[in-house]
């Protein structure tokens, strides 16, 4: 990858097509392409990341991509702080294992920086995440009653390369449960998630709104085939926040009155209750009274875990818990890397994810309806997410796809509001278009805003 392919982001982001780095990095998410070099075990996205990570690094640092935000620095500091852990608890895999988690996590988290940085990289980007998820459709409707992840299992029969293991997991409402191309059937639901989101709210005035609802039905319902609560949560999580944005569309404080009522809710549920209000949200979370109870168990025992070990983690060790929890699964992402890399880690990446989606969420969109659009879009996408990390561990792809879209959200926090005069006059000359297919159209907004979703 040339400097001067680095380079393009700033220079074609009004050209409405996603840029190759981050149209390449989707493809390395969705085919699970492992391979050993040498000593090393990489995989197609290890490899894109580990080559860009650097060079992209120092663009932001320059301040290629706009100035340094507090995110940044957070997510960088996280990352070493991970080395720091490791090194205390287990010094023989601090170079594998953050080597390889922090490539996917910065590397992913700085493509998505470094290569949306305009309305028109992220509709293209909403455009091609809706593109793959349908594409997967076919092949999770077979799985969901065959149970053979087919794209895997071709990948696994190619010579010289392997791909992530085929789960074995209990069938549930008489289905199987679908992990199409990623490590488990809850990675596929979240990224199901994202892809409805993104694709209905973002290009709502990019396409017909027949085809748009008619594709994010089908990518939801793939997302359901995932048979995973926190996947399930996600979505009918961001449905409501989109039906709420609707219904009170008018209502100039109707996200503080939203919060209100959450904050009411947490109130009343802990004065009633004989649980904690986070026990009871988990009893709605999950499938069963069983799976709620033993993610109580889980979180229980993991913040017993932090408080034991709250500088440095336990690392990659295992954690203390009762004599029959034989399995050492960990069902909330939060937690995981509270118990791992101890408090200090944890507080490095909260105030890095919670300062970016804050400051997204209080920028003044006012007379611009695209970004206003867009920036719904991101938010919406990452209240869900940030509910459903609380339920589900992710690792490989989709942690790394997760950041990625974060950071694709960056740009919105520096961008600035134009009005629908001013906007043709800035533009200049029109780029040249592209022969309208049915998928390129996708690619070019439309100047006049429709008024509902």
């Amino acid at each position: 990858m040339t400097a001067a392919t680095i380079d393009t982001p700033a220079q074609t982001s009004n050209a409405g097509r996603l840029p190759l780095p981050a149209l390449l990095y989707l493809l390395c998410v969705v085919l699970p392409i492992g391979f050993n070099a040498g000593p090393l075990a990489l995989t197609s996205l290890r490899l894109l990341t580990l080559i860009l990570i650097l060079p992209l690094l120092m663009r932001l640092v320059m301040g290629r991509y706009g100035r340094l935000l507090l995110t940044d620095i957070m997510f960088i500091c996280f990352i070493g702080w991970t080395f720091v852990s490791l090194a205390a608890n287990n010094p023989d895999k601090v170079v594998q294992n953050v080597g390889s988690t922090g490539v996917e996590f910065l590397g992913g988290y700085m493509i998505g920086r470094a290569y949306v940085r305009s309305p028109a990289d992220f509709i293209a980007l909403c455009r091609w995440v809706g593109i793959l998820a349908l594409c997967t459709v076919p092949f999770a409707l077979i799985e969901t009653v065959t149970g053979r992840p087919l794209i895997i299992e071709a990948i696994r029969k190619l010579p010289g390369i392997n791909s992530v293991a085929i789960v074995n997991i209990e069938r549930r409402l008489g289905l199987e449960r679908v992990q199409a191309v990623f490590a488990h059937p809850i990675h596929y639901g979240l990224f199901c998630s994202v892809a409805f989101t993104m694709g209905f709210v973002a290009l709502r005035d990019v396409t017909g709104s027949v085809r748009r609802y008619l594709a994010s039905a089908v990518i939801a319902g793939s997302g359901f085939l995932a048979l995973s609560s926190g996947a399930m949560l996600a979505i009918l999580l961001q449905m409501a926040l989109i039906a709420w944005s609707r219904i009170f569309a008018k209502i100039t404080w109707r996200w503080w009155i939203l919060i209100g009522l959450f904050a009411l809710a947490y109130v009343v549920i802990d004065i009633v209750s004989n649980r904690t209000p986070i026990r009871v949200f988990m009893s709605y979370a999950t499938f069963s009274a069983h799976n709620a109870y033993w993610r109580g168990i889980i979180f229980e025992w993991g913040m017993k875990s932090v408080w034991a070990h709250p500088v440095f983690g336990i690392g990659l060790n295992e954690w203390v818990r009762p004599d029959f929890m034989h399995s050492g699964s960990m069902d909330n992402f939060w937690l995981v890397v509270a118990v791992r890399f101890g408090i200090p880690g944890f507080v490095l990446l909260a105030i890095g994810y919670v300062t970016g989606i804050f400051r997204v969420m209080r920028r003044d969109f006012s007379g611009d309806d695209k970004l206003a659009l867009l920036r719904k879009a991101w938010v919406f996408t990452f209240i869900g997410l940030t509910f459903t990390l609380c339920t589900v561990h992710i690792w490989t792809n989709i942690y790394s796809f997760v950041f990625f879209v974060f950071g694709a959200g960056m740009w919105l926090i520096t961008a600035e509001p134009q009005s629908p005069d001013n906007e043709a006059e800035q533009e200049g000359p029109e780029p040249r278009r592209l022969p309208r297919t049915r998928f390129t159209r996708f690619a070019h907004t439309v100047a006049q805003p429709r008024h509902s979703l």
